[in-house]
């Protein structure tokens, strides 16, 4: 058997939540995180802004860091990666309801893997492969106004048709022009809620890792972007600070490379998911005995570091929810495997290696890439 998954309960806090109190507050109705009414909402996200990174860098990020007591940590979705989170965020559904389960996953009906963020075609159709309603559409019925504000590249991409649509996106190219596109709508639209997305630091950890001076130095702008901004907003406006998951760095020395295995990868035909979050896709005519050595061998071989799941255990343990859908099965590998320690998984056999530059890493179940800050400011204070 794995080892114990931590995987938090059904009633704990969730990412999945956040929007959708928003949501609730604006229309003076109870919600999940207890917020009060509100004449206006805006909601940060943070790519890559762990509850854990946050706390060792308080120093740098005082507003931040002051605003956030433990009641203040909530969980993102499994995988901890952004094509899951991003979607469980903006329709309020895990990720076995929406259908977004990972990174890079299996398209069965055309034999291929699809990256979620960036792979969109005619053939991965965004308003039907994310199959749940967002909350930005359901608050159009109400009447609500939405407003989702990122860089102009985020525009019209397939993962914003499949993850906002029902919101009205405005580009706006930093980090304070987004503060002030977001100071405009409020002032413009009453009422409004307010999607910010913030992909710096992300990209940061990813190109320098999280400990680095850069990553370090978008903080410090972040912290002073939002204090600035509550600063200024509308009176009664409520302000959250959340994020998609944290990071942890991994080094090119903990590297560990699964074609190193032939026995391990033989009866697989795709390798996917993430560095830190395997989805291996086995060979269809592979009967269920063959799959399930094929569990146990990586088991026996990466248990010592790694959660090693079937399918179905993965499943069962409520990894992607409450529920999974009939038609997100096949998009689920047949043999999961998520780091404990601080490893990331590659395939030298990849045409295309540039992932192992990578310095900061996530999509595990670790605490660090898994609790996340949800941060109350504006009429959301606590009291």
């Amino acid at each position: 058997m794995p080892a114990m998954l931590p995987v938090p309960a059904v009633t704990a806090p969730r990412l999945a939540g956040v929007l959708a109190s928003s949501l609730a507050s604006l229309q003076g109705v109870q919600n999940g995180f207890g917020l009060p009414a509100a004449s206006g909402a805006v909601v940060v996200l943070v790519d890559g802004l762990g509850a854990g990174n946050l706390q060792a860098r308080a120093g740098h990020a005082r507003f931040l860091s002051s605003r956030m007591t433990r009641r203040d940590v909530i969980r993102t979705v499994l995988p901890s990666t952004t094509a899951a989170a991003l979607a469980s965020f903006t329709t309020g559904r895990m990720p076995g309801e929406h259908g977004l389960v990972g990174y890079r996953v299996l398209d069965a009906a055309h034999d291929r893997l699809v990256n979620q963020l960036n792979g969109w075609d005619a053939a991965m159709v965004p308003e039907t492969w994310q199959r749940s309603e967002t909350l930005f559409e359901s608050a159009a019925a109400d009447g609500v106004p939405t407003f989702a504000i990122g860089a102009a590249r985020y525009a019209d991409s397939g993962y914003t048709r499949a993850v906002l649509r029902g919101a009205e996106f405005r580009a706006a190219a930093s980090v304070p022009d987004r503060f002030a596109m977001a100071q405009s709508v409020l002032e413009q639209h009453s009422g409004a809620l307010v999607y910010l997305y913030v992909p710096e630091l992300d990209q940061a950890a990813h190109a320098h890792g999280w400990e680095s001076d850069r990553w370090l130095g978008l903080l410090e702008q972040l912290d002073a972007e939002v204090a600035a901004f509550e600063r200024r907003m509308p009176r009664g406006t409520g302000l959250l600070v959340t994020a998609d998951h944290g990071v942890v760095d991994v080094p090119a020395q903990k590297h560990v490379f699964v074609d190193a295995r032939p026995d391990l990868v033989d009866g697989i035909r795709h390798v996917g998911g993430e560095p830190r979050f395997l989805s291996l896709y086995a060979e269809p005519e592979l009967d269920e005995a063959a799959r399930a050595r094929l569990v146990e061998g990586w088991r026996a071989a990466e248990g010592h570091r790694a959660w090693v799941l079937g399918r179905d255990e993965a499943i069962e343990s409520g990894l992607y929810g409450p529920t999974v859908d009939e038609e997100v099965l096949s998009r689920i590998g047949d043999v999961l495997i998520a780091a404990r320690s601080g490893i990331a998984y590659y395939d030298r056999r990849e045409p295309n290696r540039q992932a192992e530059l990578m310095v900061g890493q996530h999509g595990s179940l670790t605490d660090e890439e898994t609790r996340v800050p949800l941060i109350r400011a504006g009429a959301y204070a606590r009291a």
